[in-house]
């Protein structure tokens, strides 16, 4: 648990209205006080409504680098911290804002190891949209996604990687923060995200992070510029703290891959890790994956980066690794061996086109929450058989009655409730318009 840090020379506590205060006329705090911040919420001395009016003035002030690298490393060591310069290996995260479709992480764990890169991954709710990459290994019989640091870090020295649940012991002051934000308006703050995200991340033993940023409508980020800052935001305090860090600015205007559920995503992720499946994951795993060994230091220029990603992704050794993983943490690799012995829907119809065009927009947000009313079962589990797949991608061009994707459903009554975001999820023009651009900008 977090260890005192007793400053050399005496600090007169202040009261919370004045750092309120402070901070509301655009003050700037000193490393004192902003230990005494996070002391006060570790300790439970700071009211929740005075958390809440803080919050809110970072939210409109903001907060330097300077400030919001302190604040991110206090942070960090107000729980564990965990150790792993034992392992010679670089060690490096990565972290995405969340978006539908989204399974990269699952494969980058994997082909990271591969490579020689430790991955420490802990999943936190800030990472997920709607169906979170725990709940897509749940499909796995077996799987646990709970797991000791002490075991989480000796699965990392012996396979090199692992996916589990965010830990209570990790930057416990962030867990309180976050959850008076998500109360408060106060999530999009750019100083506060910045110091969470790099809190935990560093906790876990990180030397360095590759952070995907997403923006639009299958995001939690709907505007671009503001992709940007984060991205900027992250990458700067990151370097302030002297850790490597660069991030990717990308578009979920659309769900990234062919198919959004738990198994169905499963299985789209074991065919990346074959070297298959469809373009813009490919494209994805491969453009973070030269940026993790890249960031490593396993490759140095940008062609080495990319053969040394391709050659792990064709020879089998990603996927190998993946299954060594799922075996580490209880799961049945025979799923992995053959992806047929995941449960099938009952029932599998098309969602046909209302008209002849070009598919013009898609709101992956409306597909994820049709997704999910298809999904959910009582005690908050997903029914892993359902879910969406051969989803139509903008550009390309319907007949009328063609299938814009195929819905895999078990029960009739939820096909009702979720066709109606699947089918406004859909917008259809006579025009053919330009391409999205996947990667968007790429700060470092």
């Amino acid at each position: 648990m977090r260890k005192k840090i007793i400053s050399p020379r005496k600090f007169i506590k202040p009261t919370f209205s004045y750092l309120i205060e402070k901070k509301r006329d655009g003050g700037e705090f000193t490393e004192d006080e902003i230990r005494y911040v996070v002391d006060s919420i570790l300790d439970k001395e700071m009211p929740e409504y005075q958390m809440s009016a803080l919050a809110m003035a970072i939210f409109f002030q903001g907060m330097s680098a300077q400030e919001t690298a302190i604040f991110a490393e206090e942070m960090m060591l107000s729980g564990e911290v965990i150790d792993l310069t034992s392992i010679t290996r670089p060690k490096i995260d990565k972290y995405s804002t969340g978006g539908v479709g989204d399974k990269t992480s699952l494969v980058l764990g994997p082909l990271a190891a591969a490579c020689g890169v430790i991955m420490p991954m802990m999943n936190g709710v800030d990472e997920e949209f709607t169906i979170s990459n725990l709940d897509k290994l749940s499909a796995i019989p077996g799987f646990k996604g709970e797991m000791e640091l002490r075991e989480f870090r000796k699965q990392l020295a012996k396979v090199g990687c692992a996916i589990i649940r965010q830990d209570e012991e990790i930057a416990p002051v962030d867990r309180v923060l976050y959850e008076m934000r998500q109360n408060t308006g106060t999530i999009p703050s750019l100083p506060l995200i910045t110091g969470s995200v790099l809190s935990r991340k560093l906790a876990e033993g990180a030397e360095g992070l590759v952070v995907d940023v997403k923006w639009g409508n299958g995001s939690f980020i709907n505007d671009l510029e503001q992709a940007k800052q984060l991205a900027r935001s992250i990458t700067r305090v990151g370097r302030s703290m002297k850790r490597r860090c660069v991030a990717l600015v990308t578009d979920m205007n659309q769900p990234l891959g062919d198919t959004v559920g738990t198994a169905l995503e499963i299985a789209e992720a074991i065919e990346i890790l074959k070297g298959e499946g469809p373009e813009d994951l490919q494209e994805l795993v491969l453009k973070l994956g030269m940026e993790i060994v890249r960031l490593a230091g396993v490759a140095g220029s940008t062609l080495s980066a990319k053969q040394t990603v391709q050659r792990h992704l064709k020879d089998g050794s990603a996927l190998e690794k993946f299954k060594e993983m799922i075996a580490a943490q209880g799961g049945n690799t025979d799923y992995i061996d053959n992806p047929d012995k995941f449960p099938k829907a009952k029932y599998v119809r098309k969602l046909p086109a209302p008209k002849r065009g070009y598919v013009h927009t898609i709101n992956a947000g409306m597909i994820a929450q049709g997704v999910q009313k298809l999904a959910e079962k009582k005690g908050g589990k997903y029914d892993p058989a359902v879910g969406v797949s051969q989803i139509q991608k903008v550009g390309t061009q319907v007949k009328q009655g063609e299938p814009l994707m195929m819905i895999h459903y078990n029960d009739e009554a939820k096909l009702e409730g979720a066709l109606e975001f699947l089918k406004g999820a859909y917008r259809l023009a006579p025009k053919r318009p330009n391409p999205p651009q996947l990667i968007v900008e790429r700060v470092a």
